[in-house]
């Protein structure tokens, strides 16, 4: 499956991969105040403002899964239901590591949700370690919210050779 940029016309479609897929994963485990704000117009206008940033796997107009990259966090990742268990989920891990491999980033992070285990058990199969816990600032249409996460880290300087492969394919345009 190809990865690419994400375009403008998709904004709709993954703010509703988005909304759907954190509901999911976070709604049962974070403060009822921070579900109350993450509403599909909350994704939407995310997702609108930090688009050229997302990357996307799946048919343009009817995406499957997008991360999002900021400096040298893996601040975003999600697949949608439909498409867990396909080997989507590392295909996009393997881009996003490559990315930010090739903006020379040594030690990445990310920040998973405290409770959110299916999401832990993923980073730690993919490599990931988690380091500890820290605190979260949020942005929402209330202003910052804090929320305490597992803080994940993977050094990248270096790949084992299968996943060199794999990382190259996923880039493929």
């Amino acid at each position: 499956m190809n990865i690419r940029g994400a375009e403008r016309g998709e904004i709709s479609a993954l703010a509703q991969l988005w909304y759907e897929s954190w509901r999911d994963a976070h709604a049962t485990i974070v403060p009822e105040a921070l579900v109350r704000v993450r509403t599909l117009e909350n994704f939407r206008e995310r997702m609108e403002r930090r688009l050229d940033a997302v990357r996307v796997a799946g048919p343009r107009g009817a995406p499957l899964g997008f991360y999002l990259l900021e400096g040298d966090e893996l601040e975003h990742f999600y697949v949608a239901a439909s498409a867990r268990g396909t080997g989507l989920a590392a295909m996009l891990m393997a881009d996003a590591e490559a990315m930010l491999r090739e903006r020379g980033v040594t030690m990445a992070w990310l920040g998973c949700a405290i409770g959110n285990e299916r999401a832990a058990r993923f980073y730690e199969k993919s490599g990931w370690r988690r380091t500890g816990t820290v605190v979260s600032r949020l942005e929402t249409t209330d202003g910052p919210f804090e929320l305490d996460v597992w803080r994940y880290e993977k050094p990248l300087t270096s790949l084992e050779p299968s996943r060199v492969l794999h990382a190259r394919r996923a880039v493929l345009p």
